[in-house]
């Protein structure tokens, strides 16, 4: 078991309170810190003893990985973990699947920066506000209706039929003078106020009433499959994906925005409860179910004694409150509020104590 340190995202949507606070630094940050990258993401790797954790990856992979994630997902992490503060909205995005991303990239399309799908979940740490998949027309109908501007009527009848693709595409080609005007509305609902305080004239502005408006309890989740449209609000949580960086965004946002690429992707589905609640695994232990390959995500919590939690492979453990010893066979680490380790696919299964709270990624067996 090893100290791992983690790099920082100053995204300008980005908290600055949240990620200091937590790492005991001066708050608030000199900047926006946005999130917290623990993976071997070539974006951005966390360092081992000053060492990339990529570079130690790329030097002997089958220790450091083990023979069936080599074997699965080829040389490389197959999850990257973020610890994510959002103190503003942030972009409305969707991820390709994995055939999209391969094909794409292999054809040097300019919004594919990797050939890797990217499966997300988050998990609330504080109260979190997100957008979430496409919720019941007629529910979005009756908010959009509020607005009462002629420029929507040919959403509405989209909505009416249940046809989420026109109403997407129709929206997200509104002119902004239309989406001001719109937003201005007496009657607005507040979602559209403040995101049009935010992002004046962006389309994602009226979007968003597409979408499934939640807020998670600390602990709650949200899982993102492949194709499905999202949009983080305000709040911290811990977010572990599949290790890419394939984003195709659609509004709210200063980044590049790819509308055609994005409508090409997504899946216009009704997703009814995008909550994933905690499911208990052992005294101590919760996880959340997605059907992901590439990653599972546990929180334990010893209250006392030792919880041993039987995971192999490559794992990230973050520290998130209180201080926490971990051993994984091979040698313990002490960890304080806001520090992270790495063990290696050689080692054994972690015994973890003290006081406080953990997030540890691991591959599925």
């Amino acid at each position: 078991m090893r100290l791992l340190t983690g790099r920082i995202r100053p995204y300008a949507w980005g908290s600055r309170t949240a990620i200091a606070r937590l790492q005991g630094r001066p708050v608030p940050s000199e900047g926006p810190e946005a999130e917290l990258w623990l993976g071997a993401h070539p974006g951005d790797p966390a360092t081992v003893d000053g060492t990339s954790l990529t570079d130690l990856i790329a030097a002997e992979p089958e220790r450091v990985l083990g023979g069936a994630v080599v074997a699965r997902f080829g040389p490389r992490l197959p999850y990257l973990m973020k610890l994510l503060a959002a103190a503003a909205p942030l972009s409305l995005q969707a991820h390709p699947d994995a055939e999209q991303a391969r094909e794409r990239f292999a054809a040097g399309h300019p919004s594919y920066v990797d050939a890797y799908h990217k499966p997300e979940m988050l998990v609330a740490v504080s109260d979190f506000e997100a957008l979430c998949g496409f919720r019941d027309p007629a529910a979005s109908a009756a908010e959009l209706s509020t607005l009462d501007a002629p420029a929507l009527k040919p959403v509405l009848a989209a909505l009416a039929a249940g046809d989420l693709r026109a109403a997407m595409a129709d929206l997200i080609a509104l002119p902004s003078a239309v989406v001001a005007e719109a937003a201005a509305a007496p009657d607005a609902p507040d979602l559209v106020r403040r995101l049009a305080a935010a992002y004046p004239g962006d389309p994602g502005v009226l979007v968003a009433l597409l979408l499934n408006h939640v807020t998670l309890a600390p602990g709650e989740a949200i899982w993102m499959p492949a194709g499905n449209l999202h949009a983080y609000l305000e709040g911290t949580g811990v977010e572990i994906m599949a290790a890419s960086d394939n984003v195709l965004r659609g509004g709210l946002t200063p980044k590049h925005v790819d509308v055609a690429e994005l409508l090409r992707v997504l899946r216009f589905e009704v997703l009814a409860d995008p909550v994933v609640p905690a499911e208990p695994v052992s005294p101590g232990i919760v996880t959340w179910r997605t059907p992901a390959a590439e990653f599972t995500l546990h929180r334990v919590r010893p209250s006392a004694g030792a919880v041993e939690l039987a995971v192999t492979g490559p794992r990230v453990v973050l520290c998130l409150a209180g201080e926490l010893a971990v051993d994984d066979g091979a040698g313990a680490v002490e960890l304080a509020t806001g520090q992270a380790a790495f063990a290696a696919a050689g080692s054994g299964a972690l015994t973890i104590f003290g006081a406080g709270e953990a997030y540890v990624a691991s591959v599925p067996a």
